[in-house]
């Protein structure tokens, strides 16, 4: 972990350790007069504000997990595909060493590969370097979205060149049956499948440019555009991945009945058993690799609540462990803007193993087309921008909402 994730990490603790000793003093005003003392509110809000602004540290630290496990899981698979006896003439120590310098290159560049490492992945010959990048690694415009999209950090991602993909998956089970030592045995019915259609959806953007600003602006205005086209995409396939409707775009984990849901106590409030109630709905299985996803105010509130031994719920992360995210109940969480707020019928909180539960589809990255002629006699130049991806759920016992009631 860098010094400067390090320094943040300790003075969050620091931060937080401070917010407990001040929110206890405001709770004990609230008790003892009714009302909390304005300058003790007023630090307390302070505080919030300096836990907020490190809250960018935890999320990079979250996310670089996510990505740390995706990024281990392709090298595994390039490995295993790479030592099939059909792949290649190339023998498995050589293999192993040319996906450890690519491995090596991806998180310390250069500087962290010695001689043999810089040798194996300069030969230029097809099963070396060239098979060991595959295009998302140099797609800075892919980066981007995978960046901003919490959801795209936590679930699962799967490339097609097909309009949509089927993913195969079971729908009941047979159950086992006791039976004596001679005694008749009978068929388990009950064992069936089906195949879940994830079609790719297509969004897009467009802009018009004059030519003169093309010519005179002191910044690479198309470069400019591209990054603006790759953030409002995430924007976009972020907010669908949550809540949309599934016409013309991917199905949302709140949309609908799919996923079950946890009945909150009130209406307006979050209270630490329904963050309780909300883990033991799932089973333990999923548990193991569950995370919390809500927005930013819920954050707040959270932070306040505690268990039943007078205990914050929500602990920052151990800057003496490599870069340990900050948790809730124990379990680590993400921001997601596009989660509702905490309020009547909103549901306000997601828990789940989310990589089992979600798939995203990706058929198009960013496709950007540069029309210098179409509006020509305007002045102008159009760029317009498309990109198609799909997303179901496709396992909705991994996952749980947390619904409020309406009133």
């Amino acid at each position: 972990m860098s010094d400067e994730v390090k320094v943040a990490v300790d003075a969050m603790a620091s931060a937080f350790e401070e917010f407990k000793s001040v929110n206890d003093a405001r709770l004990a005003e609230i008790e003892s007069k009714g009302s909390a003392d304005p300058v003790t509110e007023e630090k307390l809000a302070k505080i919030e504000a300096d836990l907020d602004r490190f809250e960018g540290v935890n999320q990079k630290l979250q996310a670089a997990e996510a990505k740390s496990e995706q990024m281990s899981e392709a090298l595994a698979n390039i490995e295993t595909m790479l030592k099939r006896p059909s792949a290649a003439e190339t023998k498995a120590s050589e293999i192993d060493l040319k996906v450890a310098a690519w491995d090596k290159w991806m998180r310390k560049g250069d500087d962290g590969l010695d001689e043999m490492e810089k040798k194996a992945l300069t030969v230029g010959t097809a099963a070396t370097a060239g098979n060991l990048a595959p295009e998302e690694y140099i797609n800075e415009i892919i980066k981007i979205v995978e960046e901003i999209s919490p959801v795209r950090q936590l679930a699962r991602v799967q490339r097609t060149n097909a309009k949509e993909i089927e993913v195969p998956q079971k729908t009941a089970n047979f159950a086992a049956a006791w039976t004596a030592e001679a005694g008749t045995r009978t068929e388990t019915t009950g064992y069936t499948t089906a195949l879940n259609t994830i079609p790719t959806h297509e969004h897009y953007a467009l802009v018009d440019i004059s030519m003169q600003l093309l010519e005179d602006s002191a910044f690479d205005m198309e470069s400019e555009m591209n990054l603006e086209f790759a953030e409002q995409f995430a924007k976009a396939e972020g907010n669908a991945f949550i809540a949309g409707n599934g016409t013309n775009k991917p199905t949302g984990i709140t949309n609908g009945s799919t996923v079950s849901t946890t009945a909150a106590a009130a209406a307006a409030a979050i209270a630490t058993d329904d963050l309780i109630n909300l883990m033991h709905d799932i089973k333990t299985e999923y548990t193991r690799n569950a995370t919390f996803m809500f927005n930013r105010q819920t954050l707040g509130e959270i932070r306040k609540l505690k268990d039943t031994a007078g205990q914050y719920i929500f602990q920052t992360g151990f800057s003496g462990q490599a870069g340990v995210p900050n948790t809730i109940l124990g379990q680590p969480y993400v921001e997601a803007p596009d989660v509702a707020d905490i309020a009547a019928s909103a549901k306000s909180v997601l828990f789940g193993d989310f990589r089992r539960g979600y798939m995203i589809v990706d058929r198009l990255a960013l496709q950007v087309l540069r029309d210098p002629y179409s509006q020509a006699a305007s002045g102008n130049v159009r760029y317009i921008a498309r990109r198609r991806v799909g997303g179901e759920v496709v396992l909705a016992e991994a996952m749980r909402i947390l619904a409020h009631p309406s009133s």
